[in-house]
């Protein structure tokens, strides 16, 4: 599985490396069967214009995803899970008001894309708590794959 990867910002140091490993490893865990997945890692700017134009709302959001093909699709041709759009400085505002680890923020929303990606879904109350169930046991099978990146001095 081809995890593709475009880092557009420079906020928040990732290990791409990481990130390539936890991802088809999250999947094959939950039994998807796919051949890419590619993640988008932007700026406020950036997630705002394609929320704008995807949901006429320009306001940054943490992460935003757009299934292409079908997890069920049987295997034949190339098939694209979807693209999920992140933004590590809303993770780092985030964090720092909750006092929490941006880097785990930012798994948290590469989690969230994914699970979006998967059919979950969290607009009512319901389904809420069962994408919040599915999060926290995501980020015990990636727990093993830090995301985060040492700067260099």
């Amino acid at each position: 599985m081809i995890t593709t990867i475009y880092n557009n910002q420079k906020d928040l140091p990732l290990s791409i490396a990481s990130i390539k490993l936890m991802v088809p490893f999250l999947l094959r865990t939950l039994k998807i069967d796919t051949d890419e997945v590619i993640l988008h890692f932007v700026t406020k700017s950036a997630i705002g214009k394609v929320h704008d134009s995807f949901f006429s709302d320009p306001s940054p959001t943490d992460c935003i995803s757009f299934p292409i093909d079908d997890p069920k699709t049987p295997a034949g041709k190339h098939r694209i899970l979807g693209e999920v759009f992140v933004c590590p400085k809303v993770a780092i505002e985030y964090a720092e008001e909750q006092n929490l680890d941006p880097h785990e923020e930012t798994t948290l929303y590469i989690i969230h894309g994914i699970l979006h990606l998967l059919g979950y879904d969290d607009l009512d109350p319901s389904s809420r708590r069962t994408m919040r169930r599915m999060e926290q046991k995501c980020l015990k099978i990636c727990a093993p794959f830090p995301i985060s990146k040492k700067r260099l001095s």
